[in-house]
């Protein structure tokens, strides 16, 4: 099953190159922290602080013990995926902070899909860093309101939160560039309508490696939402699961929610961290539970 992996962050004092033909290095801060599967033990709130670390070469989690919020630093400049909640911008600043960058060297902030839990975030994290908003069209109108989409599943769920401006449209398959480190956009429908998974190559000590940032797979609703009811909203669903299904190369798997690809056990070293199956089991664990979910619904 999922991995778990590299002791998280105890001691960052080398240098870290941003992919495969980025020359320049850079240094976090040397400095301890608590294990993060050791910290976040027995607590996953979407605003429970939880201490930086560090996943693989110039990559960082940064967020909280329920949500993940994405470091990949390059000495140009660096991108920063997903903002959790409203509460935890200063948080996931602070742990920027605290890993020796300054926030104000993000200059891209990106989205996986803009529920709140993971949008709340962003639009104090862009009066922190000045960075600019980059999403995918189809999410933009929600992470602007601070709303979901009139049409995602979960619409009615939540509050609304303060909205983003966003500076910047990306499409499937595009490229974000800082220095030599180049992040590519993938299309991610069906957990809501804007969700956006991310791919880039990070490398130490010359042994790169394929990282998915992959977006939520599940179809969860609001309980009077029946997705059967909704073949046009199931389709793009299962064109997403199958597209993360296959990625040949997928090294190391990231998840919006940690929980979701037992990533903090991985960072603990339970399980490794570098598995190449991981999307494809991912992905089949989703079907298998969306498939469960329509299976329900027709029984009743």
């Amino acid at each position: 099953m999922f991995a778990k992996s590299v002791a998280a962050l105890a001691l960052i004092g080398t240098a870290l190159t941003g992919c495969a033909a980025n020359s320049g290095t850079q240094s976090a801060a040397t400095a301890k922290f608590e294990p993060i599967a050791k910290a976040c033990e027995g607590r996953d709130g979407w605003g429970d602080p939880a201490p930086p670390a560090h996943v693989y070469a110039n990559v960082y989690m940064v967020g909280t013990c329920g949500i993940v919020s994405l470091l990949i630093t390059t000495p140009q400049g660096h991108f920063l995926i997903d903002g959790a909640i409203p509460e935890a911008a200063t948080e996931i600043a602070q742990n920027i902070r605290d890993l020796g960058f300054d926030p104000k060297d993000v200059r891209y902030l990106l989205n996986s899909h803009e529920h709140f839990d993971h949008s709340g975030g962003l639009a104090g994290l862009k009066r922190i860093t000045g960075a600019k908003m980059v999403a995918r069209a189809e999410a933009k109108d929600a992470l602007e309101s601070g709303t979901v989409h009139p049409l995602d599943p979960q619409r009615g769920l939540f509050d609304p939160v303060e909205g983003v401006k966003v500076d910047q449209i990306i499409r499937d398959g595009e490229t974000l560039k800082i220095g030599n480190q180049v992040l590519t956009a993938i299309a991610s429908p069906g957990h809501s309508p804007g969700g956006t998974s991310w791919r880039w190559q990070s490398c130490n000590n010359g042994k790169c490696l394929n990282i998915v940032f992959a977006d939520s797979l599940s179809a969860v609703s609001a309980d009077d939402y029946h997705f059967s009811d909704h073949p046009e909203y199931i389709a793009p669903l299962r064109a997403t699961i199958s597209k993360i299904a296959s990625f040949e190369t997928c090294d190391i798997l990231i998840t919006p929610h940690p929980s979701q690809s037992g990533f903090f056990e991985r960072l603990n070293g339970d399980e490794p961290l570098i598995d190449a199956t991981s999307c494809s089991q991912y992905a089949a664990g989703s079907l298998a539970r969306l498939e469960n979910r329509l299976a329900k619904e027709a029984a009743k």
